[in-house]
């Protein structure tokens, strides 16, 4: 399996290659070598599981069986809220074998969050672990076209238990003989002024998900894979599961959250060659003495997403270990577009280069193609299996996102007289924090509920270590007024109605919110503003 190498010769003969019918669980998993290693999975308490493709094939014909006897058809959308377990593979490739829509859900979302996706997208079945039992049943008389419950790790009244329905189940499974263009995945966007989007992604994206295996992860036979994205987002989807399977690469799987130490721990403990992290754990780590005296020679390759990397990051693993940081830019609605791959000079600070088989262009309003050194907005030309089909029922949503027959990611870049394109900003209101992409409107939302806010509106500001913080400007009713006391009640009320990793760290009380003529709230300005204090 080979890198990049000749970026202009590999960029110019790539083929995705998409087959007519495609059935990854089929087509992957059953036609790995059943002892093949596919994954270490360390839970929060130490213990540890080793499984093979074989047990993920008879996993996931035993789940696909219990959907099925459940009532799940080809075409019909299932949520799945779990966390860093085995079992989330074995659930995700069960329902592409049956042919349903699966909806990762990340185990942050509040009830609030799961009645809406649930309502949108008109799920026929939820699947939630343990941890997440508890806000699923909360949102539950609120979802009337959920008809199957189903638990994984805990039994509870009016739940279907998953290890026992498994455990009865049969191990033979015929997948669906699904089209490419049919439906695959169902990706949930942040809100801005809106609520999420559904992202719809055919078998045909999970087929051409291999590519940036292959070229930006740099997976090679021996490797062993440890992405540390959370589930129920897009780079999990990405990198923790479509991606590397299809190369047939061992994932190293752990349960717990960020702990520099540990982290370091496990990565020479396990031998793990190829790391993905978000930006934030790497500039937490570069922070560290344990970074300092950790043996990373066995680590050949690493990789950050979710927001540009700053430069003095990556000069520090340069410095420290010798280890390149390769940074990528991608999206829920595509793949990874942009990046820096081995066998190409990497110039920190710079997004990269178009991923082979992505004719990326910086355009203008018009839609023309701007020249070198000019800033416009970075666009997607032509259809690969990688873009989305559309977003659930929201065809003007859909349509706004083209121009002139581009697709706009709605971020904004330059392209350099050698190729390299270089990030400028965003131009929608999305905040990126620590890799989770967190919707203003969102937030704003959940505070509005509080009874002493008459307005708010949600930016991110500039942070050293997250990228960006969430920070609130909020008008108060008259009978109250600002304290410290105030604004940590106002983010702890937002902790409980959305993720917790939402909620504003910082929280300023104004007079008066920026607004259009209309009566639109004008972000922009209160960025600007921030801009200035910096």
């Amino acid at each position: 399996m080979p890198n990049i190498g000749d970026y202009e010769a590999t960029y110019a003969d790539f083929s995705w290659d998409t087959p007519k019918g495609f059935n990854f669980g089929r087509d992957v998993i059953d036609a790995q070598p059943s002892g093949r290693p596919a994954m270490i999975w360390v839970g929060s308490d130490g213990s540890e599981r080793r499984l093979t493709f074989g047990d993920f094939s008879r996993l996931s014909n035993k789940f696909a069986n219990v959907a099925r006897d459940l009532g799940v058809e080809k075409g019909d959308r299932v949520m799945v809220l779990m966390g860093k377990v085995p079992e989330w593979h074995a659930i995700l490739t069960g329902l592409l074998k049956v042919g349903a829509v699966a909806i990762p859900c990340a185990p942050q979302l509040r009830a609030y969050d799961l009645e809406f996706r649930a309502s949108h997208s008109g799920s026929v079945m939820l699947v939630a672990d343990q941890s997440d039992i508890e806000e699923a049943e909360a949102a539950r008389t609120n979802m009337p076209t959920v008809k199957s419950y189903v638990s994984f790790g805990a039994e509870r009244s009016g739940w279907e238990p998953c290890e026992t329905l498994m455990d009865a189940a049969s191990e033979e499974f015929t997948a669906e003989d699904t089209a490419a263009s049919d439906n695959a995945f169902m990706l949930y966007t942040s809100g801005t002024t809106k609520h999420p989007k559904g992202v719809l992604h055919t078998h045909a994206y999970t087929h051409a998900k291999r590519m940036e295996a292959l070229y930006w992860l740099d997976l090679q036979e021996g490797d062993r894979l440890w992405c540390t994205s959370g589930t129920g987002w897009a780079k999990s989807i990405w990198n923790v599961f479509l991606g590397p399977w299809s190369l047939g690469t061992e994932l190293f799987f752990h349960e717990g959250g960020f702990d520099p130490s540990e982290r370091l721990d496990f990565i020479q403990q396990y031998d793990v060659t190829v790391l993905c992290q978000a930006p934030t754990e790497y500039r937490l780590l570069t922070k560290t003495k344990e970074l300092e005296a950790a043996d990373l020679s066995k680590l050949r390759h690493v990789v950050s997403a979710g927001e540009p990397l700053n430069p003095a990051v990556i000069e520090r693993w340069k410095e420290l270990h010798g280890i390149t940081i390769y940074d990528g830019y991608g999206q829920t609605e595509n793949t990874l577009l942009v990046g820096n791959f081995r066998g190409v000079e990497v110039r920190p600070g710079s997004m990269g280069k178009p991923s082979p088989g992505c004719d990326i262009h910086i355009i203008d309003l018009e839609g023309n193609p701007c020249p070198d050194g000019e800033t416009g907005d970075i666009a997607l030309a032509g259809n690969p299996p990688v873009l989305f089909e559309g977003y659930w029922e929201q065809p003007e949503e859909t349509e706004s996102c083209y121009r002139n027959g581009y697709y706009l990611t709605g971020d904004r870049a330059y392209r350099d007289g050698e190729g390299y394109l270089w990030f400028v900003g965003r131009s929608d209101d999305v905040i990126l924090s620590a890799g989770y992409r967190i919707g203003p409107f969102e937030v704003e939302s959940a505070l509005i509920e509080h009874e002493a806010v008459v307005e708010s509106a949600v930016v991110g500001v500039p942070d050293e270590d997250r990228g960006s913080l969430v920070k609130a400007f909020v008008v108060l009713g008259r009978d109250h007024s600002p304290s410290d006391a105030l604004v940590k009640e106002l983010q702890d009320f937002c902790k409980r109605q959305t993720a917790p990793y939402k909620y504003p760290r910082r929280i300023e009380f104004v007079e008066e919110l920026p607004k259009t003529t209309s009566g639109k709230i004008r972000r922009v300005e209160l960025r600007q503003a921030e801009g200035r204090r910096v």
